[in-house]
């Protein structure tokens, strides 16, 4: 397996399948651009099998986090250590980048990903609610 940061609108349209939704060129672009926002593929037999992405986040008394938007592995790739490599990877970018931290809001019974979390480390701080606004 390899891991590497993407780069480029093509590479992201050949990972759609990891996504929630097809990718959108226009949002692709800004996402690549905006400092701060990191997304991470990883490939297998040199398909794409799974990807992280994070955002740099930055409070005036807390310093800056490393936020983990999103992690996706392909069905075929799941339980073989894809997830857990993502995440340490991220978690290694965000430290080179003097991050104090890494997060992440998880849903309770999404069992794959909080295996995937706590098999690279991550600790659980109890329940969370998660509260949002959709603007269209």
């Amino acid at each position: 397996m390899e891991i590497r940061r993407a780069t480029s609108v093509a590479e992201l349209l050949a990972a759609e399948h990891l996504f929630d939704a097809p990718v959108r060129p226009g949002f692709a672009e800004r996402f690549l651009a905006a400092a701060g926002h990191h997304l991470l593929l990883a490939y297998a037999e040199g398909e794409p099998a799974g990807f992280v992405s994070g955002v740099e986040t930055v409070h005036p008394d807390k310093g800056t986090e490393m936020f983990l938007y999103e992690l996706g592995v392909a069905e075929a790739h799941r339980r073989r250590g894809v997830g857990r490599a993502l995440v340490e990877r991220l978690a290694a970018l965000a430290r080179e980048r003097g991050c104090h931290g890494q997060w992440v809001l998880v849903d309770t019974g999404n069992d794959v990903a909080l295996a995937a979390y706590r098999s690279a480390g991550g600790t659980e701080e109890g329940t969370c609610t998660v509260m949002t606004w959709e603007f269209t």
